[in-house]
């Protein structure tokens, strides 16, 4: 049903003064999905829009969308969209940042500790002195990244294990927010096998430091880009210090559609959000703010990457892993971060008179509001 915006709003407003334990009737779950559809084709719409006004935009094999020079396109999201998915190796529990957009944010001084001389990879808890077992027993991956939550805070214990992943052929990379980076640690991860270093700019809301570690990090680690969710705080501060980004010769900027949990979603309180395939809930303008930035990347000629990692690429992503990992057919992990779904936050997108959906028509016999339904 394409249900108009009035009657979204009201029913949208109604079940956000449910009970926490009050599940949805049938009819209701009806009205609530067809809500979910008018606000993401519009959404979907608008951005079509803005990605008809970027030219040479290319497609991974239709699984995400980029501009730029093809070999600079980060072989760590090959590995995660076409390759045998990506492994999450983790050690560190502890942050020097608390950045709003954080998925544990609020909750960065209760997060466990992997252990005393262990490592976190696929769930399995190992030793150093398991990985050589791991890597004689399982199939290789094309590519693992060091995750969780920064790895500088402690860079010297991954040294010896980025060796033993050097020594068996798979390429990895690491996330940092840059700020704890230094030229010696940088040159030791380069010396160690590290292929790929990504700097989230945005949590330092693009400091001069992190920009010239990004520099300093191209001269010994052969790919260095930047991995941020996208932002209007990113967005403004990357256009203010342009030309010392650009000049650091990065190969890549991946810009992430931001999707919100239950730990920062409140950080975003009363912007326009839609949910994505019943899965992630974003703002509206991260993905927006995404396509602007690649149309000025064409335009103004960066001689970088720079890759849309939207929604649909993270939902492209669960299906290639489930597919290599031997799943049933469209299986994937891409789902709702919230188990019960917060109706209230979608009450601003319904109140904007500037949102429109794409068409409407009266809700039929059994759905209006104020009609019992069974």
């Amino acid at each position: 049903m394409k249900i108009s915006k009035k009657d979204a709003l009201m029913w949208f407003e109604f079940f956000s003064a449910l009970p926490e334990d009050e599940t949805l009737l049938t009819t209701q779950q009806e009205i609530m999905y067809a809500v979910f559809a008018q606000i993401e084709g519009a959404v979907d719409y608008r951005n079509d829009m803005l990605m008809s006004e970027i030219k040479g935009l290319k497609t991974l094999e239709n699984r995400t969308f980029y501009v730029g020079e093809d070999k600079k396109f980060p072989k760590g999201c090959c590995s995660c969209l076409l390759g045998t998915g990506l492994t999450a190796i983790r050690k560190t529990n502890k942050c020097n940042l608390e950045c709003k957009f954080c998925y544990n944010f609020g909750e960065l001084d209760e997060i466990a500790p992997i252990g005393e001389g262990m490592w976190e990879i696929g769930g399995t808890k190992f030793y150093e002195k398991d990985i050589d077992l791991l890597l004689t027993i399982q199939p290789k991956p094309t590519g693992v990244s060091y995750v969780y939550l920064e790895p500088f805070m402690e860079i010297e214990k991954y040294y010896s294990v980025i060796k033993k992943f050097r020594a068996a052929g798979i390429h990895q990379h690491l996330y940092t927010n840059g700020v704890l980076a230094t030229e010696e640690t940088l040159k030791a991860l380069s010396e160690a096998g590290l292929d790929e270093i990504r700097f989230n700019l945005g949590a330092s809301n693009c400091s001069d430091k992190v920009i010239e570690n990004i520099g300093i990090a191209k001269k010994y680690i052969k790919n260095v880009g930047i991995e941020t969710p996208m932002t209007p705080e990113f967005f403004d501060a990357f256009f203010k210090k342009k030309p010392a980004i650009l000049d650091t010769k990065l190969d890549f900027i991946n810009c992430a559609e931001l999707h919100l949990n239950g730990n920062n979603i409140d950080n975003y309180w009363g912007e326009n959000m839609y949910i994505s395939r019943h899965g992630y809930i974003s703002p509206i303008w991260s993905r927006e703010l995404t396509l602007k930035f690649m149309k000025a990347a064409v335009e103004e000629k960066w001689g970088f990457v720079v890759h849309d990692c939207s929604n649909h690429t993270k939902f492209a992503r669960g299906l290639n892993l489930n597919g290599k990992e031997g799943g049933w057919f469209g299986s994937s992990n891409y789902g709702c971060e919230f188990s019960k779904i917060p109706y209230e936050v979608f009450l601003p997108i319904l109140r904007d008179d500037n949102f429109k959906f794409l068409s409407e028509e009266e809700l039929p016999d059994g759905y209006k509001p104020g009609t019992l339904m069974f």
